[in-house]
């Protein structure tokens, strides 16, 4: 009994000797990162320097190809010291155009200002407006307000009074002129005190009262 113990106890120290390194089998275990590093180093990338041309999209142009690098570069022919592109003399941008694309060549106006500004508001073209009572005003299709003021004539009185939503003022007495600092109506005469009796000039109205002298009345002779 005692030496069948003594035999297996050699057995367990024997068998873990029987497997050696040459037994691992190293592709059940991934590669370390070095290793896989070191296996991309044998990549080649290719080289289109002097070659061909490639645009933005990574399509390759052969020499002497006429392409576009971009959807919005001017078109260019592919050389062996690279793409040589057109400049093109665009046109200009007019100065109220409110959306500009690029999708080209050159920028192109997609829309333009359609109203026109005047004081802070906004009109349609060939809109009429009076933004006073003197002024008649329109929108042009060049976006610009060409306005008329009214020219008023001189009143013909002293008092003229301004009436809402009229450009011109009014004499609403009808015409008149000052004798001294009282107003007289037009066309008949005034006896403005008991000594004078004025009118006005016909139709020179802003000019002050012709009076000639009476015999002054409620004064005794001496």
């Amino acid at each position: 009994m005692a030496l069948q113990i003594h035999e297996a106890w050699i057995l367990l120290f024997v068998i873990p000797g029987l497997v050696t390194p040459a037994a691992i089998n190293h592709e059940d275990y991934p590669a370390d990162e070095g290793d896989q590093a070191s296996s991309n180093d044998n990549l080649i990338f290719d080289d289109y320097r002097g070659k061909g041309c490639v645009d933005d999209s990574g399509f390759v142009y052969k020499l002497g190809e006429r392409f576009f690098p971009g959807h919005s570069n001017c078109p260019c022919v592919c050389t062996e010291d690279g793409p040589v592109c057109d400049q093109p003399e665009c046109p200009k941008i007019h100065p109220k155009c409110t959306k500009v694309e690029h999708n080209g060549c050159c920028p192109e106006c997609k829309e333009v200002k359609n109203f026109c500004e005047y004081h802070g508001k906004n009109y349609k073209i060939l809109e009429e407006f009076k933004p006073s009572p003197c002024e008649w005003c329109r929108c042009e299709p060049s976006n610009e307000v060409h306005c008329v003021v009214a020219d008023c004539a001189v009143p013909e009185c002293v008092n003229p009074v301004y009436e809402p939503e009229q450009c011109c003022p009014v004499c609403k007495n009808g015409p008149n002129c000052f004798a001294g600092t009282t107003i007289i109506p037009a066309g008949i005469e005034v006896k403005v005190d008991d000594c004078n009796i004025c009118h006005c000039h016909n139709g020179d109205w802003w000019k002050p009262a012709q009076c000639s002298k009476r015999e002054c009345q409620g004064k005794q002779a001496l």
